[in-house]
């Protein structure tokens, strides 16, 4: 398979790093705006020929065309911010390759009940675009990273495996990490954050279909495995818009532990109109806020060595089986050091980025295929999970 790896961030190192190993990867494209940054990476990999360096000006579709027509990739990896995903999309979709993301096209807020109704949705762009797929007889794999991704992966096993019924579906994240000489750094971009934490968050009911409500509603304590009790709540993410398309169930929900000093500062940054993506004028230079924002804050990519903790992902169930309730929790547990030392990436970027190149290798072999725009629930869940632990990210299941 060759592959254009679009970005190549912190989640975009740890996908060619997890894929350097596998001998179907037969190139990967390092393309990226910031090529002194792709270069840092390629020096890493050494093997500059199966890992060649591209600019790459990721809201130029044109750009896109050009390099996967050069190369003539197979996939087009989209790995950057998602405000790029238009582009992206629509060129892989020109040149006739597969696509693949871990983070949906982007959701606009309703315009007068926006805690109420949604706009514009997460991955509306994307799905009103599926029969034009279809008809091209392509794919496109929406949502394939750790959350979305590997969570809708365990709702579809949970669906075909562990229920005869299920009542809710809630993806549930939480983490121990700490970040050593910073007081706020987050662990993945701060640009995309933003996005999902101040955005109304997303739930989805069955006879009332998609819903919003105000942003950090809904707390609640969640046990995590070898974590702890972590406070979660409501925040917008793909999963809520994925699942109830494939899977079967009365309600679906994600929160997440974001702590309150985290949910604090994002507050501040909405009052003062610091989300802001849009450009504004400052002394004849126009610059969006958000951007300022994310340069002000250190590069994920590289607080690894910083880190210390665990990040525990995961899909919580609750349903019948045989007549009985049951709640069960299906997760992957990434720890910092044992990332840093296998992959050399931190473990908040890796654990997103294997189940990238384990899509890759489910449709480089033809275990998973189909034409349209689908999510990870469309395909057989156990493929996947069987090779969770071959690639170092095993899944556990706990009875709650």
């Amino acid at each position: 398979m060759k592959v254009l790896l679009v970005g190549v961030g912190g989640v975009g190192e740890a996908i060619a790093a997890i894929a350097k190993p596998r001998a179907w990867v037969e190139q990967m494209v390092l393309a990226d705006y910031n090529v002194k940054r792709a270069r840092e990476v390629q020096k890493k990999l050494r093997q500059n020929k199966r890992f060649p360096v591209e600019f790459i000006d990721a809201s130029k579709k044109s750009d896109i065309v050009k390099l996967a027509k050069k190369y003539k990739v197979d996939l087009v990896m989209n790995a950057v911010d998602p405000v790029f995903n238009e582009q992206i999309f629509d060129a892989a979709y020109a040149v006739g390759a597969t696509y693949m993301d871990m983070a949906m096209t982007l959701s606009a807020p309703h315009k007068t009940d926006p805690f109420n109704k949604p706009g514009v949705k997460l991955g509306d762009y994307q799905f009103k675009k599926a029969k034009d797929w279809q008809k091209k007889k392509l794919l496109a794999v929406v949502g394939c990273g750790v959350e979305p991704g590997m969570a809708d992966v365990f709702a579809r096993y949970a669906q075909d495996h562990l229920f005869d019924e299920i009542e809710e579906i809630g993806i549930r994240d939480g983490a121990n990490i700490s970040i050593e000489g910073y007081e706020f750094a987050p662990n993945f971009s701060i640009w995309t954050t933003i996005e999902e934490c101040l955005n109304p968050p997303v739930v989805w009911e069955e006879g009332k279909g998609w819903f919003t409500t105000v942003p950090f509603s809904e707390p609640e304590t969640f046990d995590f495995p070898e974590i702890g009790p972590v406070e979660v709540v409501n925040v917008e993410h793909e999963e809520v818009l994925l699942v109830p398309r494939w899977v079967k169930t009365k309600r679906v929900t994600f929160k997440y532990g974001l702590g309150d000093q985290f949910i604090g500062v994002l507050k501040t940054l909405h009052m003062l109109g610091l989300d802001n993506k849009e450009k504004i004028n400052v002394k004849g230079v126009k610059v969006a806020p958000r951007d300022v924002v994310a340069a002000c804050l250190p590069d994920p990519a590289y607080l690894g060595d910083k880190m210390s903790g665990k990040t525990c992902a995961g899909t919580w169930v609750k349903g019948k089986k045989d007549g009985k309730e049951r709640q069960v929790y299906l997760y992957q547990l990434a720890d910092n050091a044992e990332c840093m030392k296998k992959w050399g990436c931190q473990a908040v970027v890796a654990q997103t980025a294997f189940n990238a190149v384990i899509g890759m290798d489910l449709i480089e072999h033809g275990v998973w295929k189909g034409v349209g725009v689908l999510g990870p629930e469309a395909f057989p869940p156990e493929p996947f999970m069987e090779k969770m632990a071959e690639y170092g990210f095993p899944y556990g299941i706990k009875e709650m």
